[in-house]
């Protein structure tokens, strides 16, 4: 098909359009749920945060490599002609480097869904991008900047807001096993991201695991690396290179869906059928 056959059989699929901005593990699970509730998905990519639990996300689709979550694949896209091809499948999620303006011209959007988990940053009113639109994790206010909002937090993961604020960051990273915030690895400074290692591959105290602008990043504790950012990536200062799953090898987890992701994605695509019944009404 050409690119405006394309278009019109995208818009003759009645199915709504939902953007996930993010391209981390929830924001790959949310969009694994979304997909199965016969949403049109795409997902954007922001460059401001690397990914590490590239294993349990669609991020790698985006360098060409096969990604797939709990058995649901994304395609990588350049063009907005490509999304059309890709959504008008119906098969798989869209993935691309495009930001939510360049996105704009496919509008009208039915859901946005903000997962990009940048904890601290200033969140933007996402109000008037989408018909709904739910805010992921810390930074949110409902009515303020979100139509609803999500927690994120291992002890509410997947509740959803009505009203209110979601929980600030605790800086309390949740234990794996006997370890917590001591599994992950924080860049020291800005740089580019080296190495030669892969998520999954057993790793041992004190080990080189990549170079930091020729800095030797090496392991804390001896594990799985559950969590890798990928070889070549331009990083900021202060941003998660690395994690180590320090359980043995038959209980680590890299791949797949955690119970988290499945908690706070079911969470969302209630929210949003709920929340898109109601503005159908008031239409």
């Amino acid at each position: 098909m050409d690119g405006a056959s394309l278009a019109e059989a995208y818009l003759r699929d009645r199915s709504p359009v939902a953007i996930v901005l993010g391209t981390n593990e929830i924001a790959s699970a949310i969009g694994v749920h979304l997909h199965r509730a016969r949403y049109r998905v795409i997902l954007s990519h922001d460059a401001a945060l690397p990914v590490i639990r590239r294993s349990m996300a669609f991020h790698d689709a985006l360098w060409g490599d096969p990604a797939s979550v709990d058995g649901v694949a994304a395609e990588p896209v350049e063009r907005v002609w490509e999304i059309f091809s890709v959504l008008a499948g119906g098969e798989r999620l869209a993935i691309t480097r495009m930001g939510l303006v360049d996105l704009m011209v496919i509008a009208p959007f039915a859901l946005l869904v903000d997962a990009r988990l940048n904890k601290y940053a200033a969140k933007a009113d996402l109000r008037h991008f989408a018909s709904v639109t739910i805010g992921i994790g810390p930074g949110f206010a409902v009515a303020r900047n979100c139509h609803v909002a999500i927690e994120t937090h291992p002890e509410r993961a997947g509740a959803v807001l009505e009203r209110g604020e979601t929980a600030a960051p605790d800086r309390v990273a949740r234990k794996l096993g006997t370890k917590g915030g001591e599994r992950f690895v924080y860049s020291g400074l800005s740089g580019r991201w080296r190495t030669p290692h892969a998520i999954g591959t057993r790793i041992f105290r004190d080990m080189v695991v990549g170079y930091l602008d020729r800095n030797p990043v090496v392991a804390p504790l001896d594990g799985v690396l559950r969590g890798l950012v990928r070889d070549g990536v331009e990083v900021p200062e202060g941003v998660k290179l690395l994690e180590i799953d320090p359980r043995n090898r038959w209980q680590a987890c890299w791949t797949g869906m955690d119970e988290r992701g499945r908690a706070i994605a079911a969470g969302t695509v209630r929210a949003a059928a709920h929340h898109l019944a109601t503005a159908d009404q008031d239409r």
